[in-house]
């Protein structure tokens, strides 16, 4: 999902709702979504969430708390989000913001058993070996 569809609708409206840790999106075919911060960022389309292929996803713990500091536009297609964690690495392309929206319910059920399964917690006090901030891992990725 990382070009444009020319079936998704473009964005007419991104607002960041801070008091809500929402990013409110409308879309001109008139769909219009709240985005939780939390599910941004554990959803971020970067190499260090989702890997470098198939099975290489990194659960993100401790994200319960998240901000988005500001967004900043890519070209024409997308927006990369500057967390309060120090990720900023992850572009979202309408594409990639429609889908999250769209498939939102499903997605953060699948976050929740992941955790679940995982024995982690989305409160950050409770990973003591969660990293602050972003990165991957002791090898890095490169994309940063």
């Amino acid at each position: 999902m990382g070009g444009l569809d020319k079936d998704t609708p473009t964005p007419t409206e991104i607002k960041l709702h801070q008091k809500s840790h929402l990013l409110e999106v409308a879309f001109a075919d008139g769909s219009r979504f709240e985005l939780p911060y939390e599910l941004l960022r554990v959803y971020s389309p970067s190499a260090e969430v989702r890997g470098h292929g198939p099975g290489q996803e990194t659960l993100q713990v401790g994200k319960k708390d998240v901000e988005i500091a500001h967004v900043e536009p890519v070209g024409m297609y997308a927006i990369q989000p500057h967390f309060s964690d120090g990720h900023n690495t992850g572009i979202y392309s309408w594409d990639y913001l429609y889908w999250l929206g769209a498939e939102r319910d499903r997605l953060w059920q699948e976050y929740l058993e992941r955790m679940q399964a995982a024995g982690a917690s989305r409160e950050a006090a409770d990973n003591p070996a969660a990293p602050k901030q972003g990165g991957c891992g002791s090898g890095g990725c490169g994309h940063h």
